[in-house]
């Protein structure tokens, strides 16, 4: 029998107030909303029981809990979102298990607990705006939303008692894949995936499909006429496979004498995946053999750690889930940053949440297992404030949810998943481009803590061991994340799954990860890894390859829910699960930790060396495979690629007149103003470790980089950034890759790192990576990773590609559109600095104290943000130009080890990296920072001569902007001694940043209070 109980509150509930202030903002006419929350407990429970049940689910202090339900007296419509049947409900979890402590009893079998949240809404709102108010509220595609009329409401006496249980119908079963087609049916399974089932049409729906359909064969032969009826062939998802892939499959089952299993297609999809095994890096490029990756991001270690020698700082790269540097004579570093786009613009906050997720289990199976001290981000995005109606289907079908919602559900995302995991939030970014609509960009990082030797053996290694037995800890395995891995290798469109959006449960995994390092240190198993991308699949493929082989009983597998197909349950993405390989006398003694910690663990087979991998579900062989061709049977596929560098329109206008407003206007960008409002709702104190914080002086600056101590007894601190310029790659992605480069370096040494101790993180999400030109722009962007990389000598230690970030669907018109984001690099940096006390934070600190500008400006605004600004101004259309920021890597470095050495040496009071904006943006933020005036002078800066608006706000790399003590003045020149370097001002009392020209005529004097109101105004609102 399902109970459902109504929580309502007796005080003034700010949840309410808020959503009903955004909605008046945005234009509804509503006087007043209420919120109720919903617990269906869906389970047989004595009255004495209910009553203990009641009693927990609310506070008796501000709340009312109610079997009855409980509406306002004042109300127009009633609207309540729950989740949908299998989605992730994390709160209805957390609910049962505080259900079951008070009863002192498990829930039966099937009985469980769900939410919903009922809204009662007073106002003059028309069924327009309710269906508007609930695409603000709800995504389709994991919620489900009852509405009804105060009328309908009061006849019905409330909403309805919803359980949303899961009921599969399909029997558990495993099907065999006609591979002996033509290629064109070939075509469609690796396409859109295997058949599941038909579905029948109305003869309207079918002429009407078949015309949306025309221009596509592959779709169009799923459109079947049979004896006067109409159908559809439904599919399971992408497999991402192309033609050469399938015919190399067809070969060789037919070397075997059959046709694959579903589960054998399906495992091999996923593990030759572009999400999984980077093809297009790995594959031969014209006369690259060997393919970008291991000719330009690998070899280029290889150099440094060489030229290194006995100084290389690396313990392990490219071959675990992170890559490890050495922290201390104690601990090692281990650091991640991941990508997880196409999942994200599905579900926003799911999508986003689950990435941040999987990049703390990346962590966790990383060596031994590793801490996650600190996470990071960076959203690349479309401007929230404008409409994009897009739509997967034709006619207005499957709408993509507003920008404004996806932005907003991705950035909770992050803040819920990290903040209630325990772990802080230290620092991130924002990019906006109108070209983020389709797909936006989430980049998700975390940094780990591990120790040096577990009992005497290296941390960071690990193997499965023939004998071992296979261990699943954590969540359970359910149809969230199905072909996730290849859903996640192509472009999204019509059919893109549902079943790739994952919900996840940060507080199971908190649980897990605590229970998992007491193991590691009491060296409980051999090896571990998460269940990422393709789920068990790949986790337990992976692993088999250290071993030799893999013998699996997949029904042993905890589920959600029964009725789960083998194919499903293999390669299926549900969150907080990790694999094992414990070796059979630790095996009780695991199990036994992991119950006590209250974390399910499940023996689901053994580790082999009988070079395959072999599952069997109910005593059915449903994968028999060669673990050879599983792991390395995927043909390469060579490609060409062509590459002209474009010419753009020269910008031809005059300087401002008002200097002062152009900078109060770059201050006011998007790409530029305060993202405060992202910072204030992640925990960044929790562990207390943080140095320097994400907003930093009294005028709460968003910093570039952040400093963390992940041993609090240790001296020693981390310091991590980023870099990312995709605006040059309209120009030229070998400078825009170089950039991102220097930006990241130079933004870490800024707040205090070790250049020495530096290493580089490469996540490439390119767009439409067949197409020629696309792959030479990437070639470019590659080559100058190695150039850079090898010059800086910064190794890469990790990294991640996204290859095919493209929309294709269609306007709110109808109109066939393809949305392809920039090209885009995203460097991330790590640093070791010596003592935490010297780390320097961008804010002025006295008046008085000296301003210098580090390193040259040159005339170099092509794809600047003040060539956008102008052209936006005067012709509704930014400028892009062609100069585009080149990097002097052997100037910078003397410059960046010049500097370093001014910091050791406590000569720097503070430090901003000027990058996007310029020197002027740069120094205001200083100012802004520290809530101090300047006096500069555009007289001296050291580059070559330009009008003052470029030497304003030029993106010359490789500059910093420093203040310091005038009586450092003359150690510190002596230390910059050979660099490029300029005193250009000094820190004031007064409230303007004024700058003047070489006859002291002032250029620009804006006032801080108009600079503080346009960089924190912007975004305020959200």
């Amino acid at each position: 029998m399902a109970h459902r109980i109504e929580v309502k509150t007796r005080i003034s509930d700010t949840r309410a107030e808020a959503r009903k202030d955004r909605l008046r903002s945005m234009g509804f006419d509503v006087d007043q909303v209420t919120l109720n929350d919903i617990y269906t407990v869906d389970a047989e429970l004595e009255d004495s029981e209910l009553e203990k049940v009641l009693s927990l689910l609310h506070n008796p202090v501000i709340q009312e809990a109610s079997l009855i339900q409980q509406s306002p007296e004042a109300f127009d419509h009633a609207v309540e979102i729950g989740r949908l049947p299998g989605v992730t409900d994390n709160v209805g979890s957390t609910a049962r298990e505080g259900i079951e402590a008070r009863l002192k009893r498990l829930l039966g079998e099937g009985e469980d607990v769900y939410t919903s949240q009922l809204m009662f809404l007073e106002g003059n709102i028309t069924e327009k705006d309710l269906s508007a108010i609930e695409s603000i509220f709800s995504n389709p595609l994991i919620q489900r939303v009852e509405r009804k009329s105060l009328e309908a409401y009061r006849e019905a006496r409330g909403m309805e008692v919803v359980v949303p249980k899961v009921t599969l119908e399909e029997k558990p079963t495993t099907d065999t894949v006609d591979l002996l087609v033509d290629d064109l049916e070939l075509q469609r399974i690796g396409k859109a995936g295997i058949f599941d089932h038909f579905k029948e049409l109305s003869q309207s729906k079918f002429e009407e499909l078949r015309q949306d359909y025309a221009e596509d064969q592959l779709k169009l032969g799923d459109l079947v006429e049979r004896e006067g009826k109409y159908y559809q062939k439904v599919r399971r998802g992408p497999l991402a496979l192309d033609l050469k892939y399938m015919h190399t499959i067809q070969r060789y089952f037919g070397k075997l004498g059959r046709n694959p299993t579903d589960v054998e297609l399906e495992s091999i999809a996923q593990t030759w995946s572009e999400h999984c095994k980077h093809t297009i890096f790995a594959d031969p490029i014209d006369e690259i053999k060997e393919g970008l990756f291991a000719t330009y991001i690998k070899a280029a270690t290889e150099r440094i750690r060489e030229e290194l020698g006995d100084k290389d700082f690396c313990r392990s790269v490219f071959k675990d889930n992170g890559g490890i540097i050495d922290f201390d004579e104690f601990y090692d570093l281990v650091d991640k940053v991941e990508t997880h786009n196409a999942p994200s613009r599905l579900d926003g906050e799911g999508g986003s949440g689950t990435g941040i997720g999987g990049v703390i289990r990346d962590i966790l199976g990383t060596g031994k297992a590793a801490k996650t001290f600190a996470l990071a981000y960076l959203f690349c995005l479309a401007d929230m404030r404008r409409q994009h109606k897009l739509y997967r289907g034709p006619n207005q079908r499957e709408p993509l949810e507003s920008v404004l919602k996806n932005t907003l559900d991705i950035i909770r995302g992050v803040g819920n998943y990290g903040n209630q995991s325990g772990i802080p939030t230290t620092h991130g970014q924002v990019r906006f481009d109108e070209r983020y609509a389709g797909k936006p960009l989430v980049f998700v990082r975390g940094s780990g803590i591990i120790p040096k030797d577990i009992n005497g053996k290296p941390s960071y290694e690990k193997k499965a061991n023939p004998g071992d037995y296979i261990v699943v800890v954590g969540g359970r395995t359910g149809r969230d994340g199905e072909h996730g891995a290849t859903f996640s290798s192509e472009a999204l469109d019509e059919g893109s799954p549902a079943t790739a959006v994952q919900i996840g449960d940060a507080i199971t995994q908190k649980k897990k990860n605590d229970a998992l390092l007491e193991a590691r240190d009491r060296e409980l198993y051999s090896s571990i890894t998460d269940n990422g991308a393709g789920g068990l699949s790949c986790s337990v493929g992976e692993m088999g390859k250290e071993s030799g082989g893999a013998y699996v009983r997949l029904h042993k597998a905890p589920l959600k829910y029964q009725g789960m197909a083998p194919w499903s349950i293999w390669i299926s993405e549900a969150q907080e699960r990790m694999t094992l390989a414990v070796p059979p006398d630790k095996i009780e003694e695991f199990l036994e930790l992991m119950a006590r910690r209250k974390v399910e663990a499940t023996v689901i087979g053994e580790f082999t060396d009988s070079g395959k991998c072999v599952v069997e579900y109910d005593g059915q062989t449903v994968m028999d495979l060669d673990m050879d061709f599983l792991h390395d049977g995927l043909p390469p596929r060579p490609m060409t690629t062509t590459y002209t560098r474009p010419v753009h329109e020269e910008p031809d206008f005059a300087q401002p007149d008002n200097l002062s407003q152009t900078l109060t206007d770059m201050l006011s960008r998007l790409n530029i103003t305060s993202w405060e409002f992202i910072s204030q709702q992640y925990d960044h104190e929790v562990q207390g470790g943080s140095v320097i914080k994400p907003l930093q002086g009294r005028g709460r600056v968003n910093g570039d980089a952040a400093v963390t101590k992940p041993v609090l007894n240790s001296p020693k601190a981390v310091v991590s950034s980023q870099g990312i310029n995709p605006s040059y790659s309209d120009i030229d992605t070998y400078h825009m890759a170089a950039s991102a480069i220097d930006t990241a370096i130079r933004n870490a040494i800024a707040a205090g790192a070790n250049p020495d101790h530096l290493a580089l993180e490469d996540n490439f999400c390119w767009c439409s990576s067949r197409e020629p030109e696309r792959l030479g722009q990437l070639k470019e962007a590659a080559r100058a990773c190695y150039d850079y990389a090898v010059a800086y000598k910064t190794p890469f230690i990790s990294g991640k590609d996204s290859m095919f970030n493209d929309f294709e669907g269609f306007d709110e018109d109808g109109k066939e559109i393809k949305i392809s984001v920039p090209p885009t690099l995203l460097i991330s940096s790590i640093s070791v600095m010596d003592d935490a006390t010297k780390a320097v934070s961008l804010d002025a600190k006295i008046p008085g104290d000296l301003v210098y500008v580090l390193g040259e400006t040159h005339d170099e605004l092509g794809g600047s943000e003040y060539f956008a600004m102008i052209g936006e101004q005067e012709r509704g259309e930014a400028y892009i130009g062609n100069n585009v920021p080149k990097v002097d890597a052997e100037k910078n470095s003397q410059l960046y080890r010049s500097y370093a050495k001014a910091v050791d040496d406590r000569l720097v009071a503070s430090a901003q990296s000027v990058h996007i904006g310029g020197l002027a943006v740069a120094l205001a933020k200083t100012a802004l920072g520290g809530g101090l005036g300047m006096d500069i002078s555009l007289e001296n800066i050291p580059g070559t001569d330009s009008r003052y608006d470029f030497a304003m706000f030029s993106e010359s790399q490789g500059r910093m902007v420093v203040t310091i003590s005038p009586k450092n003045k003359e150690k510190f020149e002596a230390v910059m001694e050979g660099s490029p370097f300029a005193q250009i001002g000094t820190v004031t009392r007064g409230d303007v940043l004024t700058f003047k020209e070489s006859r002291g005529m002032i250029m620009a004097q804006p006032s801080l209070f108009g600079l503080h109101d346009a960089y924190k105004e912007t975004l305020k609102d959200y």
